[in-house]
């Protein structure tokens, strides 16, 4: 846990500090100039700033690193959302004839929140969140990841935490970057499986046979479930929960089980009984039925907001932007250990402020090697950064960036080389 509890009184102080000293402009503009390959890529794009008493400011657009990095220190936003990639610099869409300011692209994104699984989790509602919950999260992670990569044939996915309750996917691959808002629309739809809103009793429905997607998805599931469903949130441990289960089988079955948990009061061995009956209405039923797997669904599979995927124009919250409630960065996720990633242990503002007043051991090596040479002031100023960055609890969620980066790097580099020898054949 943070040592430094946050207070969002201090807000408006620390993030000066934070856009001066600490916020990784470099990889944030390698990142969404995507190496320079298409011309003025970073200078169309729009993103949108929340500023102290919820101000919004929309189609803001620079020309380089150089001039975000002024912009944002001085306007020093309490949110950052970015948007699409325009036919026009979006700072100028008021001079542009009606009708041709048009979003032409953008990241295939996902929008996971944990609000939307309030009907399957009892530890906590609304915006709140514990480490039982956030199962949910791994899970919605480990399914959507393999599936794009897999079913879509996409590379660059970087996972973020949104500072709060839920974490977002932005897809980086240029062909995901062009899709249509029908095609994005499409894949979204692929990709979700809870249907209906809260008066919806039964929001997952199986047909036989059960597509290869939706049986990849069931395994992630079912390594989760026994601790996830029947431990942490009790499912069938409580009166009211057991009901809300037993409402998703069949209503013969329903009658048999309801005997028979008069008797077995143990939530594993009352599911084991839900699979037997499952597994006697397969051999039976005409029709096959896969009650026991729609339960398993209903209670983890991701929740998707299906409208933040479609639209082409639609703004996400920006990684490394700060959460005004909670003071966490939104930062990327290691998905080599994605079971580990621990909300919680996310730092807030005001901890890596204050570590940067910490004196480090490699602090008099760091301002001798400042003294090597005459440098330029550009270069001293990007070093000083890099090391103020450094020096704190946001290093290590810098270097899942870079290591995202570095593989985005290849197919930059790809498109530069072919484009250097069309140039060369004409």
């Amino acid at each position: 846990m943070p040592s430094s509890a946050y207070d969002p009184a201090c807000l408006p102080d620390l993030l000066p500090l934070y856009y001066r000293r600490l916020f990784p402009f470099a990889q944030y503009y390698r990142w969404l100039n995507y190496g320079g390959v298409q011309k003025n890529y970073f200078q169309n794009r729009e993103f949108s700033f929340t500023l102290k008493d919820d101000i919004y400011v929309r189609y803001q657009s620079f020309s380089s690193q150089s001039e975000l990095e002024k912009e944002m220190q001085k306007m020093n936003p309490y949110k950052i959302d970015i948007g699409a990639v325009y036919s026009h610099r979006p700072n100028q869409h008021n001079t542009v004839k009606s009708g041709s300011f048009q979003a032409l692209e953008k990241e295939l994104v996902f929008d996971i929140d944990m609000t939307d699984y309030d009907d399957v989790r009892s530890c906590c509602s609304a915006a709140d969140i514990c480490s039982k919950c956030w199962t949910l999260m791994t899970i919605a992670i480990r399914i959507l990841d393999r599936a794009l990569r897999r079913d879509f044939g996409f590379h660059h996915l970087l996972w973020v935490y949104s500072g709060r309750r839920g974490v977002h996917c932005w897809v980086c691959d240029e062909a995901a970057r062009k899709l249509s808002a029908a095609a994005r629309s499409a894949v979204a739809e692929y990709l979700s499986l809870i249907k209906g809103g809260e008066e919806t009793v039964k929001k997952v429905m199986l047909t036989d046979p059960i597509h290869p997607f939706i049986r990849e998805s069931l395994e992630v599931v079912k390594h989760y479930f026994p601790q996830y469903a029947l431990q942490d949130q009790n499912i069938l441990g409580r009166k009211e929960s057991e009901e809300k289960v037993l409402a998703l089988v069949p209503e013969d079955v329903k009658k048999e089980l309801q005997e028979i948990f008069q008797e077995e009061r143990n939530p594993e061995r009352r599911w084991r009984h839900i699979e037997v009956q499952a597994k006697k209405k397969q051999q039976t039923a005409k029709k096959r039925q896969y009650f026991e797997k729609e339960i398993m669904l209903q209670y983890c599979y991701p929740r998707l907001d299906v409208n933040v995927s479609k639209g082409v124009n639609h703004l996400l919250k920006s990684p490394f932007s700060v959460h005004p409630k909670t003071g966490r960065i939104s930062v990327p996720i290691d998905l080599t250990d994605v079971d580990k990633f621990d909300p919680f242990a996310v730092p807030t503002i005001s901890l890596i402020c204050e570590e940067l007043d910490r004196p480090k051991a490699d602090e008099d090596e760091a301002k001798s090697e400042d003294t090597k040479g005459k440098e330029n002031e550009q270069d001293s100023t990007e070093k000083r950064k890099i090391r103020d960055y450094k020096r704190t609890s946001l290093a290590k969620y810098v270097k899942y960036f870079d290591q995202f980066l570095a593989g985005m790097a290849d197919s930059w580099k790809g498109k530069l080389l072919k484009q250097s020898d069309l140039q060369k054949e004409f």
